[in-house]
């Protein structure tokens, strides 16, 4: 009997769990261990931070619905990870041993590499529903005197996707409410031009994108190399292509939310060998580590390269289908060392992408992610906004029953039109 321990509970590490179930015999042992209680749907917190949803509505007690298939869970921090001896050492100080360990935590915040950033600072965040649920609580504030508005993404950012449509649904907010006119509103972001995303361009989002943000009003900073935030105030570095100052700014505002850049966990970080000088887990093509070979990992956490050297830090995005073949691929290995067969699966470094922009939404494909690509598709409409908040029901429903099946491979690529991809 093996035991299997996914460290954890996110968008990565809950299916991870139930496919684990459903491929193994069940007298192989799974646990699953996350810092909270409670999974997330993180795609959904750009809308709990207007109000558009509640807490309960994209939340879940953790405990129960692994309980239901047989999975144990513990709600503990991990402070330590020794990888020689196969063990985790908890924050209670208790230790819980493994045979496998995946390692799909999502990253650390790395607001503290800009002074005044981040929930601590005076820019706000929708990286976790916690930090949606203070945005919002802020937001209320904010629409009785409204004023300048900054959202976008830091030095070194590598999730732009979110910042794009919090700009969007923040502006649909605000004409519902017919305050968008006494809200001028600034993108600022270190990609080189808007639409870059971390992937160099995907089709014409760069014509598509800066075209939504002129039809409403949005101006943008690119190359922006945001050096620290003050009360009401964010002091934006401006480079050219070169690298070399173009335009030093200070910019006023009244609301702004940030996304930071993206490190590794402490606990995953302090491993010898395990991870990259950010603290990202290098892995081989089989989403095992190059060190450890009982470890693997997956999502956000695992070191991929930047698309391109910028002028300002980009890093590249892990999307969600990426994520999901990255653990299909892992499940698939782990089963077959311990039928005693070779680990031959491999991950996709695929991107899929559907972006709620308010009552629209714009989707995008790159196949591979890294140009030159055998797909580069990016289209706009309603029904990508439609096509969104279906993804985020059936994928709560998935969590609280505990389906196994790939939810892009089954459906999104479906809806996209796109049958399957290569792997």
């Amino acid at each position: 009997m093996a035991h299997i321990v996914i460290l954890g509970a996110g968008t990565g590490g809950m299916p991870a769990a139930y496919e684990l179930r459903a491929k193994l015999d069940k007298s192989h042992k799974i646990t699953v261990v996350n810092a909270v209680d409670y999974f997330q749907f993180v795609p959904s917190n750009p809308w709990a931070a207007v109000g558009w949803r509640k807490r309960e509505d994209i939340t879940l007690p953790i405990r129960p619905h692994l309980a239901k298939k047989g999975i144990d869970f513990i709600g503990e921090r991990v402070d330590r990870i020794d990888a020689e001896g196969n063990q985790l050492q908890l924050a209670n100080g208790e230790q819980v041993a493994y045979d496998y360990l995946i390692i799909t935590t999502g990253p650390k915040l790395a607001f503290d590499e800009i002074p005044g950033a981040g929930p601590g600072g005076f820019t706000h965040s929708i990286c976790t529903i916690d930090h949606a649920e203070r945005t919002w609580a802020d937001y209320q504030e904010f629409i009785k005197n409204p004023g300048p508005a900054i959202i976008g993404a830091m030095p070194a950012a590598s999730c732009f996707g979110p910042a794009y449509e919090f700009s969007f649904i923040f502006n649909k907010d605000l004409q519902r409410r017919k305050l968008r006119n006494k809200v001028p509103l600034t993108f600022v972001t270190s990609e080189p031009y808007i639409g870059h995303m971390g992937l160099g361009g995907v089709g014409d989002s760069k014509g598509m994108l800066e075209s939504d943000l002129r039809n409403n009003d949005i101006k943008w900073i690119c190359n922006a190399k945001v050096t620290k935030v003050e009360d009401g105030k964010m002091f934006v570095t401006e480079l050219d292509e070169a690298g070399q100052v173009k335009k030093e700014h200070e910019l006023p505002f009244k609301f702004s939310m940030m996304l930071p850049a993206f490190k590794g966990v402490d606990a995953v970080a302090q491993v010898e060998g395990l991870c990259n000088p950010r603290g990202f887990v290098l892995i081989d093509e089989f989403q095992r580590s190059k060190k450890y070979r009982n470890i693997f990992s997956a999502g956000v956490c695992v070191a991929i390269p930047p698309v391109e050297v910028t002028p300002v830090p980009t890093g590249a995005p892990k999307t969600g289908y990426m994520i999901e073949s990255m653990i299909t691929a892992i499940v698939h290995n782990i089963a077959a060392e311990l039928e005693g067969k070779p680990a031959d699966a491999k991950g996709t470094w695929n991107a899929i992408c559907l972006a709620d922009m308010g009552d629209t939404g714009a989707a995008f494909v790159a196949l591979p992610q890294i140009p030159p690509r055998n797909v580069n598709w990016f289209k706009k409409g309603k029904w990508v906004h439609l096509a969104k908040v279906a993804f985020e029901k059936y994928f709560m429903y998935k969590m609280r029953n505990g389906t196994s099946e790939p939810i892009y491979e089954k459906h999104v690529l479906k809806a996209l039109g796109i049958e399957r991809l290569e792997k």
